[in-house]
């Protein structure tokens, strides 16, 4: 399974590599052209530099959300595969968000290793603790993949809904701008999205000046990766038969 849906992922299009290497390009340079226009070219981040606080940000955000978009469409993609009782549809599940990681993973790196070359600062200060930040944004996406494959199995317009809502995200995250140019009285209100607490430490992780917000912790965001993780578990048990008919 794991080989098919990575045959599927990379070689389907001759040009799906690039354009997994190209898209986070064309998403720091538009960032960086909106930002030296709204804000000129003064430093906006304490502690860090822009462009390496916006790729680490990106990234890490990307791997959460293709992680839940990506299992979307899995038990669909496979519904083939079904006919063999020893695969269940929390397998493509799992297989897909195991792949998406990997790939993610490894393009990061690329882009670390770019950074170098270009004489951009992007080796994590704390490796370890940058590791266990990008996997927990593994995990917390691919907690919302399991239990969104199953709603969306059984519900059509819960895929429009989740595929609505990545934009927003994007922007509540911390991102794009720093949380700090947000007024002290709505971080309380910030800080519920889990998200923030992952991107955040992963920043931290690599430029040891960079400052966290008051509150921020991954075990915040663990609490919502695991119960997600449980509920999309128990209801690929609970609805494994009608989500196999999809």
């Amino acid at each position: 399974m794991f080989m098919r849906e990575a045959v599927a992922r990379t070689m389907a299009d001759r040009m799906a590599w690039f354009w997994m290497l190209a898209e986070p390009i064309a998403m720091v340079l538009i960032m960086i052209a909106v930002r030296t226009i709204a804000m000129g070219k003064g430093k906006i981040v304490p502690g860090a530099e822009f462009v390496p606080w916006l790729v680490v940000g990106l990234f890490g955000f990307t791997l959460f959300r293709e992680n839940m978009m990506r299992a979307l469409g899995a038990v669909s993609a496979n519904n083939s595969l079904f006919a063999y009782r020893q695969i269940k549809p929390v397998d493509t599940v799992l297989v897909r968000c195991y792949l998406e990681g990997m790939l993610k993973s490894f393009i990061f790196l690329v882009f670390i290793f770019g950074g170098i070359l270009l004489e951009i600062d992007m080796l994590p200060a704390d490796p370890l603790m940058a590791l266990f930040a990008w996997f927990s944004l593994w995990m917390l996406g691919a907690g919302l993949g399991l239990t969104f494959s199953v709603l969306s199995s059984l519900i059509a317009e819960v895929e429009r809904v989740v595929k609505i809502t990545t934009t927003p995200l994007l922007l509540i995250s911390g991102v794009i701008f720093p949380l700090n140019f947000i007024p002290q009285n709505l971080l309380p209100y910030v800080l519920v999205n889990p998200i923030v607490h992952g991107i955040e430490v992963l920043r931290s992780a690599f430029f040891p000046a960079y400052r966290l917000l008051p509150g921020v912790d991954l075990l915040y965001l663990w609490f919502w990766a695991l119960a997600f993780i449980t509920t999309g578990l128990l209801l690929h048990i609970r609805f494994e038969a009608r989500v196999k008919v999809k």
